[in-house]
């Protein structure tokens, strides 16, 4: 006799909850920026992703307004999704579109790619759902993957209606992973503000050469860190400013700024040496300027 597969739908009921009152989300942000820092935003900033949770667009409002539960997933694999917690919803409230974009947490994830309800064309007001963790079975988040029954573009679903098979439950966190190689690492301004800590660990101690990339025309910039600064406080500084304080960069928008790591020194190399190797790879990329944005 085959067992019975194990499903989400059976592990709350056995928690006593009604699947009818159960909506189950699979996130996918659909815009790409917000989408490469999802993964961050949820293992490591919970405050912004249940500020990305609690607005949606009309449909899914209806159905919020008639549920008492949020089981929360995001996108994993093609028809999986995997477990972030239950949430339960404790009351809604009516935003004008100005408050929306007001709430410092929006912004936030707005200068993070997410369009939201903003793109919505005719609404003048969304409902916020305001939502607390249950906990229940908080060890399995981010390690719980279900598969997702249907059409992937089909992002929630009632639990009541649908089977949610339990594919795996992993030892550990599937969310952040290993941080690249620095010759493979390549990020953009708010992804440098969004880095797991376990990134920075490793990126703090790194000196050496770096690169800032205008993707808008192409024009570099070369830069070093040397001594008891590193590249992750140069690049943090570049993420809060936009610029770092370097004049032909302040008449750019930081938006389009690619960082990557040209060569790596030792923390103990006299900056004077560093400062030489810097020279040389701006002689080798054209970087100065007019061609580049380094001033000399």
């Amino acid at each position: 006799m085959e067992a019975t597969p194990l499903t989400l739908n059976g592990l709350l009921e056995t928690s006593g909850i009604d699947l009818r009152e159960v909506v189950v989300f699979r996130h996918r942000p659909y815009e790409a920026d917000l989408n490469k820092v999802f993964d961050w935003i949820v293992a490591e900033r919970r405050d912004l992703f249940e500020c990305y949770q609690d607005t949606h667009g009309p449909r899914a409002e209806a159905a919020l307004t008639k549920a008492r539960y949020v089981a929360s997933f995001i996108r994993y694999r093609p028809k999986q999704a995997l477990f972030v917690g239950l949430y339960q919803i404790d009351e809604k409230r009516s935003l004008s579109m100005d408050e929306y974009v007001a709430r410092p947490l929006h912004r936030e994830l707005m200068q993070h790619g997410m369009s939201g309800q903003t793109s919505s064309i005719g609404r003048d007001s969304v409902i916020e759902f305001s939502m607390s963790d249950t906990g229940w079975n908080a060890d399995w988040s981010q390690k719980l993957i279900i598969e997702w029954p249907g059409l992937e573009r089909s992002w929630y679903r009632w639990a009541d209606r649908n089977t949610f098979k339990i594919k795996a439950i992993a030892e550990d966190a599937l969310l952040l992973g290993k941080i690249s190689s620095w010759e493979e690492l390549s990020l953009d301004r708010s992804q440098i503000s969004l880095l797991p800590a376990s990134w920075c660990a490793a990126m703090s101690q790194w000196r050496g050469i770096y690169l800032i990339n205008d993707r808008s025309d192409g024009k570099q910039y070369v830069g070093s860190a040397a001594g008891q600064e590193n590249i992750l406080q140069r690049w943090q500084d570049y993420s809060r400013t936009g610029h770092g304080g370097n004049k032909l960069l302040k008449l750019r928008d930081s938006a389009n700024f690619t960082f990557s790591i040209l060569q790596l020194v030792s923390p103990a190399m006299p900056r004077e040496e560093v400062c030489e190797i810097e020279s040389t790879w701006k002689k080798r990329l054209l970087s100065a300027a007019p061609n580049g944005l380094n001033e000399n």
